[in-house]
């Protein structure tokens, strides 16, 4: 029995082949994610069974449990699986352009340069510019560092291990300039520029969060997940990709491109949440193997589980304070990263 269900267009002109257990995994996932959805939804300050949140959504629940979770959790959840799964499909392309399981947004700066541009805005801002303005900034920011670093690491074309020095360089450098403009700023701005920087989807709503980021999510997944044939061709090596017959420098740049805009797109709404596009891709080759169209699916499906269930802590473990989710996830991450580090170096 064949271990692939193939699909094809009606027309024929597209058909790709899927490993069925990617289809068991990701349907799985996919479950547990709408069960945690439902179950996080429901978990607050009042509590909610989870029967009862189904019924809110079909508009058959009490007027005032709807209005919770309509108005107040529900945008919150869908912020937390949209941007979770964004970084974590960001995580998995860079891993598989730079050939580097270490590789992340975090670790390449993409993530410091989101961060920084938010800081600009809010320190030269003060207030005269509407906030809804902030997630343009940190895009911009992401994509001007990326820009940056690809022209420091470009020598007559740009190798994954450049990008990776390069980017550790940079995500230092910006790092320390935000915290400059951090401590030269008021008290005020200084809360919130820490509170972007460890990453919360505290007080997300429809206009400003979800329906801002939900085109993103939905344009840039599946175009990622269509370059999967030239992702797995690079992860063979430059020279074998080029005997392939691959255009592996400007493949390379669509696919940082598209890892800068759903990095820069989920930080932008989430703020610098860190480690879910390190750990996410690990889970997903551990479950699916390295086909990046079997890990893109899955990883998307981990990082917003990951989130979820980080923000879920956040905002129930020290009631009545909400601590932002970034801190969970790097509770998590930091010691994932130094583990992998420590897989890399013994082997």
């Amino acid at each position: 029995m064949s271990k692939y269900k193939s699909f094809q267009t009606s027309n024929g002109k597209l058909s790709f082949l899927i490993e069925k257990r990617t289809l068991w995994v990701t349907l799985v996932l996919f479950i547990l994610c709408a069960a945690a959805m439902v179950i996080s939804t429901g978990i607050g300050s009042q509590y909610i069974s989870p029967s009862q949140v189904i019924s809110s959504l079909f508009g058959q629940a009490d007027p005032t449990v709807e209005i919770i979770v309509e108005k107040l959790r529900l945008p919150r959840i869908l912020t937390a699986v949209l941007v979770g799964s964004s970084l974590a499909v960001a995580g998995a392309v860079l891993q598989g352009v730079i050939r580097n399981p270490l590789a992340s947004p975090d670790v390449t700066g993409i993530t410091d340069g989101a961060s920084l541009g938010a800081v600009l805005f809010i320190f030269f801002t003060s207030g005269t510019i509407s906030i809804k303005y902030m997630p343009l900034a940190a895009i911009l920011g992401a994509i001007l560092v990326t820009g940056l670093l690809y022209v420091l690491a470009w020598r007559g074309g740009v190798t994954p291990l450049r990008l990776v020095l390069v980017g550790t360089g940079l995500a230092a450098a910006l790092k320390s300039i935000s915290y400059m403009f951090i401590i030269a700023g008021p008290m005020q701005l200084a809360e919130r520029s820490i509170t972007f920087m460890t990453g919360s989807i505290y007080g997300a709503s429809w206009d400003s969060d979800v329906y801002i980021l939900l085109p993103w999510v939905v344009i840039l997944l599946p175009l990622t997940w269509l370059q999967a044939r030239k992702v797995n061709i690079q992860a063979l090596g430059d020279e074998v990709a080029v005997s392939a017959g691959a255009h592996v420098q400007k493949h390379r740049l669509l696919l940082i491109v598209l890892s800068v805009a759903l990095a820069g797109s989920a930080i932008a709404i989430g703020g610098a949440i860190a480690f879910i596009g390190l750990m996410a891709p690990h889970m997903a080759r551990k479950l699916v193997g390295p086909s990046f169209g079997s890990v893109v699916p899955v990883s998307a499906l981990l990082g917003a589980l990951i989130l979820l269930i980080a923000d879920l802590v956040a905002r129930t473990a020290f009631l009545p304070a909400d601590v932002p989710a970034g801190v969970f996830t790097a509770a998590i991450g930091a010691p994932f990263f130094m583990y992998q580090l420590y897989k890399s170096r013994n082997h």
